[in-house]
């Protein structure tokens, strides 16, 4: 039987923690279910979901574009140092606008360095590179993975990937 996401997530949180960078994906297509996915985490953990784009959009919208993008990762380090711990982020497309000139994940990185995270992620990981957008997209974003634990809405994640991985080195 097919092991569920959330005990995929909850696995995967576990093995971050030995990490430098203490951060795990939730990556699927926007409507294949993250947040409800994400809620379920919290509840487990005695946490809450923390709504990017509605948390940095209020806290952005005073300041002029310039001091948007400089001061955007000290006040993304803000928002998530209120919450507990691990930190649960959902609608991260505000990272992405280009006019912030952000790498949302070298953001995502660094707020990930002092505490556990979890992030939804609208996108794909395939042939090992994490897609945000389509080729063309204003947005598009291709990283190849490093340092970051991935579970997959279809249900593979990088911590499979990893332990198979060591027992055929060890076989």
């Amino acid at each position: 039987m097919a092991e569920p996401i959330h005990d995929k997530i909850k696995r995967s949180l576990l093995a971050a923690e030995g990490l430098y960078h203490r951060l795990v994906l939730l990556v699927g297509e926007t409507g294949s279910g993250k947040t409800s996915v994400l809620r379920d985490i919290a509840d487990d953990f005695g946490a809450s979901v923390i709504n990017i784009n509605l948390a940095l959009s209020s806290e952005l919208l005073e300041l002029t574009a310039r001091q948007r993008s400089l001061w955007l990762p000290g006040i993304l380090d803000q928002i998530v140092d209120k919450a507990q711990s691990p930190v649960v982020l959902d609608n991260l497309e505000i990272l992405f606008d280009k006019d912030l000139k952000q790498d949302p994940l070298r953001l995502l990185q660094g707020i990930s360095r002092n505490r556990t995270v979890v992030a939804s992620w609208n996108g794909t990981s395939t042939g090992g590179r994490l897609l945000y957008a389509e080729t063309g997209h204003p947005e598009y974003r291709s990283y190849d993975l490093v340092d970051v634990l991935i579970v997959n809405m279809d249900g593979t994640a990088s911590v499979n990937s990893e332990k198979n991985n060591r027992e055929a080195g060890q076989a």
